[in-house]
């Protein structure tokens, strides 16, 4: 059983008292990532997510995790539609055809992103020259549910053949793979994450 992150820590106020929400704001959200699986995977699951909640994603996340092959895009880019009907009929998952077909698609773009860049790190990295972008919220209204950076991004993952990677989708995947801190200056995370980008 893991231990839950005390709540008195000034934190970002979205992520409430839930201790597996704790637990992703605390060691997750907004950390840099550069190994390809994980981005993928936060990919998919910010495509899963697309009006639902993310803690609603989070929950079932071990569950995407086993239904998915751990996101191996090489895996998932070969399911065949008698895979996807699995996938369907799969209880711990959101069994939304197009999101579970996307993810499929996606797969397959994403496999000949990494082939044309060496890797998906790589490309999308690029798009903010290798640094994260370093944000100064002071509340949750004042973050914005899209910027330029993230409908650049959508429309190059759009051209790229990628689905349900929409610019505000494409900011949520910024912000929680660390390529934009949002997390708010009053937030122990935020300076932590300064440091550690340094």
């Amino acid at each position: 059983m893991k231990n839950n992150p005390p709540i008195t820590k000034p934190r970002c106020p979205w992520c409430g008292t839930d201790p597996l929400y704790l637990r992703y704001h605390d060691s997750e959200w907004g950390v840099p990532v550069h190994d390809d699986r994980k981005l993928f995977e936060f990919l998919i699951l910010e495509g899963a997510q697309a009006g639902l909640s993310w803690l609603t994603v989070l929950r079932k996340r071990e569950n995407y995790r086993r239904a998915f092959d751990n996101f191996d895009p090489e895996k998932i880019a070969r399911y065949s539609p008698k895979k996807i009907k699995l996938l369907l009929n799969n209880p711990g998952i959101i069994r939304n055809r197009l999101k579970i077909e996307s993810a499929v698609t996606n797969a397959r773009a994403f496999l000949k992103v990494q082939e044309n860049n060496g890797s998906f790190d790589r490309y999308i990295w690029n798009f903010v020259e290798g640094r994260p972008v370093i944000n100064r919220f002071r509340s949750l209204k004042k973050i914005p549910p899209r910027t330029e950076l993230s409908d650049k991004i959508s429309k190059d993952l759009k051209q790229q053949s990628f689905r349900f990677v929409g610019s505000t989708i494409v900011y949520a995947h910024l912000q929680a793979t660390g390529m934009v801190n949002d997390h708010l200056v009053t937030c122990f995370r935020y300076q932590e994450l300064v440091n550690h980008t340094k």
